[in-house]
């Protein structure tokens, strides 16, 4: 259903409110550059930052700019189920093809809370779901016997962006949830192995950035032609590592300001401007990959 790269949009803000038309812009030139598919509302697009209107009106206008084009798989995750569930009827009212939902976070739930968490949303909203799963933020597990269950139980839980950076886990999923279940990388650095292991894409920060470098990526590696995929991700990396050598998603606003200069880049406290040495960093990787 979902494959290739898949940027997890960042959100322009200018003076502190959502910037409509650059975000318009920002989807088209993604589509332009071959980007698969979208993800608004991630981690990256500083969703932990916005009201639950904001919240609603990005992934509205997303698909309403996508119009088709690419499906939209809208971020609906939330540390309270029930706020989960309010993203996702909201999601599947403007639109989107699926919802990508975080594993609780703070709160530190068990399996079984875990587990329920997710059997919850799929009993009440039939809008397909993709685990989305990041111990290193979350500090919560979708362990793989959990995501086995949901697989099993319900047909809307198709996937995962799995952000554990455990390769192993991509053999040890497709075993227990079937060839059929959705394995997307949420790690740009390990694509290339996560794919080589049986995963079908990613859902990418690094796009945001290089749409064009990362679809060409994926799209290399989907034909078999693995010597241009090595090729490609020894251009990347060194963007893959920039990307956070500061908090998130500080270093790929800068990255966006040198190849996007007409678009905003505010970011939303708590997080910063990146460092001196990161913006450097950012610098040098973006002449390694050509994009300035």
């Amino acid at each position: 259903m979902f494959s290739g790269s898949i940027p997890a949009l960042v959100t322009p803000f200018r003076d502190e409110m959502l910037d409509e038309q650059a975000f318009r812009d920002f989807v088209d030139w993604q589509i332009e550059q071959g980007s698969s598919a979208l993800v608004p509302c991630g981690t990256t697009g500083e969703s932990a930052t916005m009201t639950i209107e904001e919240h609603n009106r990005v992934i509205a206008l997303c698909v309403e700019q996508a119009a088709g084009r690419v499906p939209v798989i809208a971020g609906c995750g939330s540390n309270d189920t029930r706020i989960a569930l309010e993203h996702m009827y909201a999601a599947q009212a403007a639109g989107a093809d699926a919802a990508l939902v975080v594993a609780p976070y703070y709160n530190k739930p068990n399996q079984e809370g875990v587990y329920q968490h997710f059997a919850h949303l799929a009993e009440n909203c039939d809008l397909p779901i993709v685990l989305y799963n990041v111990p290193s933020r979350t500090i919560t597990d979708i362990g793989v016997p959990v995501m086995h269950r949901l697989a099993e139980e319900f047909q809307s839980v198709i996937g995962v962006k799995d952000a554990t950076g455990n390769l192993g886990r991509v053999t040890a999923q497709r075993l227990a949830c079937g060839t059929d279940f959705v394995q997307l990388s949420g790690n740009d650095e390990t694509a290339l192995g996560f794919n080589a292991m049986g995963g079908v894409g990613c859902i990418s920060v690094t796009a945001n950035v290089a749409p064009r470098l990362c679809a060409d990526f994926q799209a290399a590696m989907q034909a078999g032609q693995w010597a241009k995929a090595i090729e490609l991700q020894d251009k990347l990396y060194p963007l893959h590592d920039a990307l956070f050598s500061d908090s998130s998603p500080g270093p790929v606003k800068y990255a966006l300001s040198r190849v996007r200069p007409q678009m905003p880049v505010d970011v939303r406290l708590p997080i910063t401007w990146p460092s001196a040495s990161s913006q450097t960093a950012v610098d040098r990787a973006l002449e390694i990959a050509g994009l300035v």
